[in-house]
């Protein structure tokens, strides 16, 4: 048999540009090699688009890109594959399927999906729709809240206002919730941007900050006793959860320094919660992802009181993390499917939604020929 060619797609114009260079060098190193021949495409932090055997180190390196050459995917599906810059594409740059590991902006809101779509390429993970639904907090709280699913109270405001009249934002946060609060761009991921705020002081400053990284910023009221508890979410039209795992952060809350820098933050796999909480978890994520329509994969997370176990939607992730201290792998480790396997199951998941897409009707034959008339 051939080989599959798998395109892994890293890096991109976003601010969790790095955390996509590590979850893409954990995912290259994973996939069989006896089963796929792996393409790695790069794209740097300015939008430029490379693609060597040598693109995840140079773009970690920040150096001698200038010298690779340039390919990218077009919009066209009969071309499946990355072209050169003068329009040629060699036999090798031809992909079956791809594989996105780009977090946030330009990569996990529904952008490099279109793309995707436009070129009838199989891809991993959520559509265009879901991509760009669970990229934006403020519309996936509102569709989740719609569904009937637990989630906390929040308010949502426009950069600019907070730019400009940041008192008025302000009175009008502390009209509706508590300290302490968190202050949030809508379209970052990483924690990229997140504050935590006790005080009116503290809530100023974290305003100014998140409507710093996008034009919407949304403010959630903080659980009290909380635990941060997350699962992963594996499949099209028939999704299934895996067990629990609970996140202890070295900080006040999980930042990105928690997640990525200082190292000592723990996950407890699997988390010690009650067997019927257990289950309801696993039910909320399953509707959680279906809310939105989506496909492939997921990590949904989270927060469980302490005491009474009530349980709050915090948020999901269409491209989670797939470092090796990630979630989203290791919880699935836990629950029976090892890393190389979780991966073949999700680029079979990837082929099999789109045979299913191209086998639809996408066309209409009119009775008479209407539009050619003057």
């Amino acid at each position: 048999m051939n080989k599959l060619r798998v395109g892994v797609i890293f890096g991109g114009r976003s601010g969790e540009h790095e955390v996509s260079l590590v979850s893409a060098s954990s995912v290259i190193s994973a996939l069989d090699k006896e089963k796929y021949e792996v393409v790695p495409i790069g794209i740097t932090q300015e939008g430029r688009w490379v693609s060597s055997a040598h693109a995840l180190r140079l773009l970690k390196e920040k150096m001698g890109l200038d010298r690779e050459p340039e390919r990218f995917l077009v919009p066209e599906p009969h071309r499946q594959g990355l072209m050169s810059v003068n329009g040629e594409q060699p036999s090798q740059l031809g992909l079956d399927v791809v594989f996105p590991v780009v977090h946030g902006t330009y990569g996990e809101d529904g952008t490099l999906q279109g793309l995707l779509e436009l070129a009838n390429l199989p891809y991993v993970g959520a559509g265009v729709l879901a991509s760009a639904v669970g990229m934006d907090k403020i519309v996936q709280k509102q569709l989740h809240k719609e569904a009937g699913l637990p989630v906390v109270n929040y308010a949502w405001f426009l950069s600019s206002d907070c730019k400009k009249e940041p008192k008025r934002v302000a009175l009008a946060v502390e009209k509706k919730l508590r300290y302490p609060i968190f202050v949030k761009p809508s379209n970052t991921g990483s924690s990229v941007g997140i504050s935590k705020a006790h005080n009116r002081k503290e809530l100023l400053e974290a305003l100014a900050l998140a409507s710093a990284y996008d034009r919407k910023v949304i403010v959630e009221q903080g659980v009290n006793n909380a635990r941060e508890i997350e699962l992963s979410v594996l499949g099209n039209d028939y999704p299934i959860a895996s067990i629990p795992g609970e996140i202890i952060p070295s900080n006040e809350f999980y930042d990105y320094d928690a997640k990525y820098v200082d190292g000592k933050s723990t996950a407890v796999i699997p988390a010690r919660v009650p067997k019927p909480v257990v289950k309801r978890l696993q039910q909320l994520a399953v509707r959680a992802f279906t809310a939105l329509d989506g496909a492939g994969m997921a990590r949904v997370d989270f927060f469980v009181r302490k005491g009474s176990n009530r349980i709050y939607l915090n948020e999901i992730n269409t491209i989670p993390g797939f470092t090796s201290i990630s979630m989203y792998p290791k919880l699935w480790e836990a629950s029976g499917i090892p890393y190389p396997e979780l991966l073949d199951r999700l680029i079979a998941l990837a082929l099999e939604r789109h045979r299913e897409k191209n086998a639809r009707i996408t066309t209409y034959q009119p009775r008479n020929e209407w539009y050619k008339r003057p």
